[in-house]
């Protein structure tokens, strides 16, 4: 998001895709809306673990000191990797607490940052990372107007983001509790969209 660009309601929020949601990159996805303007929306999907670890990420990426096990600190093996969505798939990005911050760290809140480059992931590999971050390979992008379009559809429920679901390691349940945020229980929600 550029600097002279305001920032949009959907900033920080979660994006929870409804029953009715056919689309296979969302069906029940719970993603994070990091950029919301006049021109588009982007985020990321939470729940959907990509099948490549971060040893392999380390591998691929080639990054200097770092190419054997013993060159990287205890727990790198379960660092979590996410489909982050559709868009850009190779592309890798890298969500986390405020307490990191490298030349190329993007503030997206008082609390949540994002980096795009390899300085972060040598950080994570060496155990000088950010407390809490996770990973993603892709993103979910939407064009002006077109996600507001999906919310009046009835296609997404929103709410305020909470930082400990989005770090949750655990993404089998995430979707389920992202609901629980709403007091929604996803049992009792319909797949047919109404309009009042």
């Amino acid at each position: 998001m550029r600097k002279n660009q305001k920032s949009g309601f959907l900033d920080g929020q979660f994006l929870i895709a409804m029953p009715s949601m056919l689309d296979s990159n969302f069906n029940r996805t719970v993603i994070y809306i990091c950029a919301h303007t006049n021109e588009g929306a982007m985020g990321f999907i939470l729940n959907r673990a990509r099948d490549v670890s971060f040893p392999e990420i380390l591998g691929h990426l080639s990054i200097s000191g770092l190419g054997e096990a013993n060159d990287y600190c205890d727990g790198v093996a379960d660092f979590p990797i996410l489909d982050g969505g559709p868009v850009d798939a190779g592309r890798g990005f890298v969500l986390h607490s405020d307490d990191y911050a490298g030349g190329d760290t993007m503030p997206l809140s008082e609390e949540m940052n994002l980096t795009a480059t390899q300085d972060i992931i040598r950080a994570i590999a060496k155990g000088k990372g950010p407390r809490r971050s996770a990973m993603f390979l892709g993103y979910a992008g939407w064009r002006k107007g077109q996600l507001e379009d999906e919310i009046a559809q009835n296609a997404w429920l929103t709410c305020p983001a909470n930082e400990a679901l989005i770090f949750d390691k655990d993404l089998n349940g995430k979707y389920e509790r992202a609901m629980g945020l709403m007091g929604i229980c996803t049992q009792h929600l319909s797949a047919e969209a109404g309009h009042a």
